[in-house]
């Protein structure tokens, strides 16, 4: 009867690239001498055979049999140390540090992790209170909730999100923004192994309102808006959501220098043919709004087959072109410059929709393929082992059958951005998450 109140025994089995990261958060957690056993990494790539060879060996961190080590773990009774309970309480830190030169500030600042280690605006109390200006919202009001993974999320207030704008260099009519940002409770920074990258699409009159760029270079480092706003979330990912430490809270093999200011487009509207992106998730025309995506990143495509030669009857294949080299477990964002956005209506798209429509049936991707890829049998084939749809069906399928390479037309999304310099479009695997009001923030 007792055992059935303590549940089932379990043991944590984890490969040995993640030692001091599995030891760390178990100490964090209460758990100091928790029983972790290693095998060897990676684990991806392996075939069967050569997994097994490695579970019948030893922990490369104990030197122990794997097998006997877990069997361990799971019937050898606690001792004192390992009955302990309770938590590691996190320590924020002064609120207010007494005068110093600027020098020594930006060293603590990047000593301490919190900063992107580029020099930071020093947020004194004079800088933080004028950014409280950006908002009619209190001080102290908790603005919500930030974890970049599978970590304890923390709760942070619009004071403190104000701290990591002036940080940035952000200005109090940026606020809104920023503050619309925190209340995702999305992080910028995510701890998977993969180097992932965020964007977030403006819409709306706060575009204008605080001179985002949506023209020429419009992704690029040409405006003052853009570049805080961006900058502002990584900061905070860092300082108030629990992410972005390397090797903890961020395992991004080789990073991602997206993750600097990350991908901030503001949607060339007056330009675009089609109906803005906050509208197409709801919110009304003239509501400012943030939408958010997550995933890899983003590359060039072009609607030309050779320079100054436009070919109009085709932009809607060079983008399935484009497209095909994406992976459909993440989604995909494109940007279209304006002139392939009005010219892709001329050929016939009114809407937005209609043209993720036939993205969505015409880029295609064999079965074959489909079952190779490392994210399909980690995520789909579970799916499909349980009956769940098109998992199940696209399972049953031979080989050489073709399938949408993106589940749904709801993983697609298009947005215009650009100058109208050249007929070109960016795709990548990013895949919409939240949309949120930034009116709300102001």
């Amino acid at each position: 009867m007792e055992l059935e109140k303590m549940g089932k025994p379990t043991a944590p089995v984890i490969t040995s690239r993640f030692v001091d990261l599995a030891k760390t958060n178990a100490y964090k957690r209460g758990m100091p001498h928790l029983r972790v056993s290693f095998v060897p990494h990676p684990v991806w790539g392996k075939t069967a055979a050569e997994l097994q060879r490695d579970i019948q060996g030893k922990d490369p961190s104990t030197g122990k049999p794997i097998m006997q080590e877990i069997i361990e773990a799971l019937t050898k009774p606690l001792n004192d140390e390992e009955k302990k309970t309770g938590f590691i309480e996190r320590n924020a830190g002064p609120k207010v540090f007494p005068p110093d030169t600027p020098d020594r500030l930006q060293q603590y600042f990047i000593d301490n992790g919190m900063t992107d280690y580029l020099p930071i605006i020093l947020p004194t109390q004079e800088k933080v209170s004028e950014m409280l200006k950006g908002t009619s919202h209190r001080p102290d009001e908790v603005v919500g909730k930030m974890a970049g993974g599978a970590f304890d999320p923390w709760q942070y207030t619009v004071e403190q999100v104000a701290v990591n704008a002036v940080m940035a260099g952000a200005k109090p009519e940026h606020f809104p923004v920023i503050l619309a940002l925190a209340s995702s409770g999305v992080a910028s920074l995510y701890s998977s192994t993969n180097s992932f990258a965020r964007a977030v699409v403006v819409n709306g009159p706060i575009r204008d309102e605080i001179g985002m760029n949506y023209g020429i270079g419009a992704m690029g480092p040409f405006s003052h808006a853009n570049a805080a706003i961006g900058r502002a979330w990584t900061l905070m990912s860092k300082n108030l959501g629990n992410a972005g430490i390397a090797g903890e809270t961020y395992l991004g093999s080789q990073g991602n220098a997206l993750n600097y200011v990350n991908i901030v487009i503001a949607e060339n509207e007056g330009a675009s043919p089609w109906a803005p992106l906050s509208v197409q998730h709801g919110f009304k025309q003239g509501e400012s709004v943030i939408s958010i995506f997550a995933g890899l990143g983003i590359h060039q495509g072009h609607g030309a087959k050779r320079a100054g030669t436009i070919v109009k009857p085709e932009y809607d294949r060079y983008f399935s072109s484009i497209m095909q080299s994406l992976t459909g477990f993440f989604g995909a964002l494109v940007v279209c410059d304006p002139l392939i956005a009005k010219a892709l209506k001329a050929q016939g798209y009114e809407t937005k929709d209609q043209l993720i429509d036939w993205l969505h049936k015409n880029t295609l991707i064999s079965v074959g393929d489909y079952k190779d890829e490392n994210f399909v049998s980690s995520f789909d084939l579970p799916r499909a082992d349980k009956g769940i749809e098109p998992f199940a069906s696209w399972f049953k399928l031979p080989n050489d059958a073709q399938i949408p390479l993106f589940i749904s037309p709801k993983d697609i999304s298009i947005v215009v951005a650009g100058g109208e310099t050249q007929a070109f479009f960016q795709a990548g695997n990013l895949r919409y998450t939240t949309s949120v009001s930034v009116d709300k923030w102001r």
